[in-house]
């Protein structure tokens, strides 16, 4: 009994025995997956539970990928951000373009690590980590791809209303991003300029008989209305879509590791796209006649965990 006790105490500090043991020669890396969960809390700015406010209207997006800028882990809720571990960087450009916030570089979205859900987006050796406890996390979101539902109205020639149609929406979270051709789903365009956090790009997908009129449109969010969830005291920087959030076990490194770990990102995604909602409908309407959707205000993320495996 005292030798399957001190078994299962082995298990928990080590917060799990099923790590899988890396062939000898070969080194443990640290494996950082993307997960977007449709019903983690819904968060504001500070971590507070939050609600969707009074003439807007919000829905839960489809995920198809994501990419990150930045990510690094922290020991307490009092470390400056960019002086814990830095996991990942993503590449930038210099740029001399005009912006309230004095950015002299941009993201290099061209050589961006683009991923979908329980794919390995990136991994580091373990040994290239400094041994601590670390028990938070940050991480920089850059681009967002999902589809939402919504209304086709106002369609020239007496034609009906098309409702609960599919599209897809490509957001850019970065602080300052250089965009040239993007591509949406299966319609692409051309930007060419770096970007503010909240620009984004709208594919309609028109279901038949009506596939021949899909077109593509785009805008801004307004500076300011993207929701950055930071619940710890620390600041980050402004324009920024830097999520912070805790780990669900903290992580022990000692540099003798010989298995490898996992650490899930696990993205809030609960009504995470929200809109004017002109009408008062709850749905996000495209108007044909006058070439508008309503208004799009918020397209970040609802919180952040960091699933230690």
């Amino acid at each position: 009994m005292k030798y399957l006790l001190f078994v299962i105490c082995i298990c928990l500090i080590g917060f799990g025995c099923d790590r899988t043991e890396v062939p000898p020669g070969t080194e443990p890396v640290l494996k950082i997956k993307l997960q977007f969960d449709p019903i983690q809390e819904r968060l504001d700015n500070l971590g507070n539970p939050s609600i969707i406010p009074a003439g807007n209207a919000a829905q839960t997006p489809s995920f198809r990928s994501m990419s990150t800028h930045y990510i690094e882990l922290v020991p307490n809720e009092l470390t400056q951000y960019k002086s814990g571990q830095a996991l990942y960087s993503g590449a930038e450009v210099a740029t001399s373009a005009a912006n309230p916030h004095s950015f002299t570089t941009a993201i290099d979205f061209d050589n961006a690590i683009v991923k979908g859900e329980n794919e390995v987006f990136f991994e580091i050796p373990i040994k290239d980590l400094a041994p601590g406890t670390y028990r938070h996390l940050r991480v920089s979101v850059s681009y967002q791809n999902y589809d939402v539902v919504y209304n086709l109205v106002n369609i020239p020639g007496g034609l009906p209303d098309l409702n609960g149609e599919s599209g897809t929406i490509a957001s850019f979270l970065g602080y300052f991003m250089r965009l040239n051709d993007i591509t949406i789903r299966n319609m692409s365009t051309t930007v060419d300029n770096d970007v503010l956090q909240g620009y984004w790009a709208f594919e309609t997908n028109l279901s038949a008989p009506w596939e021949n009129f899909n077109q593509l449109s785009s805008g801004q969010a307004p500076e300011g209305a993207t929701t950055v969830v930071n619940p710890f005291p620390t600041a980050i920087p402004p324009g920024s879509c830097v999520v912070s959030g805790d780990l669900d076990n903290e992580l022990v490194i000692t540099g003798d590791e010989t298995a490898d770990i996992s650490l899930t990102l696990s993205f809030s995604i609960n009504n995470s796209f929200e809109w004017e909602d002109d009408n008062g409908n709850g749905q996000l309407d495209l108007d044909i006649g006058n070439g508008t959707m309503e208004s799009v205000v918020d397209m970040g993320l609802r919180g952040l965990i960091g699933i230690v495996e």
